[in-house]
């Protein structure tokens, strides 16, 4: 077991973040033992994956995880929780993710999650429409996972409104939600070109096959 970035470990090709709440796990993922560091005891869960495109990203080998301890981080689309739950272990108890959700079928799963892990807040809202949670704070991290065909607009609008400058994109990129009649490859292109002419810097673009068929994840910064 290694660690390869603040709060990720790897072993072998499974990877595992620090169980902020030591005992529970979120979606059935496995627990690994307990070891004991500076602050008492310390669990791990394991990150599937595929269920999980940053977790994706992570296994095919993102160079850089601008999510760090005492983070704030804006999510769009956080779902049932799975990924936010491992944003939650990532940034600790001294920071802090905002999760915006518009269904409400899954929204009552992040709100269970939120009720548990006290750096969680879920927030039923239109990602479209950042003017509808505008008293969030100013944010270190934006992810979005959206899956519509103007998703990069989206997040980008988002960006304007919330991203710290020197703050970091994590956009998750569904080929088939943006247009089935081009290769995977050609949107992924298409979405990198408007985040660069919004005038941020691409760090890297990771397929995220075999994990999330026609996926890609762009990490972008806001200079």
């Amino acid at each position: 077991m290694k660690q390869i970035f603040a709060g990720v470990f790897k072993d072998g090709n499974r990877i595992y973040t620090v169980n902020l709440t030591p005992g529970k796990n979120v979606y059935g993922e496995k627990l690994v033992g307990k070891q004991t560091d500076a602050n008492g005891v310390m669990q791990l869960r394991e990150w599937d994956p595929k269920r999980s495109k940053l977790g994706a990203a992570i296994v095919n080998g993102i160079k850089e995880m601008p999510i760090k301890e005492g983070n704030i981080v804006l999510y769009l689309g956080a779902s049932t929780g799975t990924t936010i739950s491992h944003v939650s272990d990532i940034i600790g108890k001294d920071g802090f993710v905002y999760g915006i959700e518009f269904a409400e079928r899954v929204l009552r799963s992040l709100i269970d999650l939120s009720n548990v892990r006290k750096n969680i807040a879920a927030i039923k809202a239109d990602a479209r429409k950042p003017e509808e949670y505008k008293w969030v704070e100013s944010c270190d991290v934006i992810f979005a996972d959206v899956a519509q065909p103007d998703e990069t607009q989206i997040a980008l609008r988002n960006c304007k409104v919330f991203l710290k400058k020197g703050g970091y994109l994590l956009i998750s990129i569904k080929s088939q939600s943006i247009d089935v009649t081009k290769k995977p490859k050609e949107i992924y292109e298409q979405e990198k070109k408007k985040i660069e002419m919004a005038g941020m810097t691409v760090i890297q673009m990771i397929d995220l096959e075999p994990h999330e068929e026609k996926h890609a994840l762009i990490l972008a910064r806001f200079d």
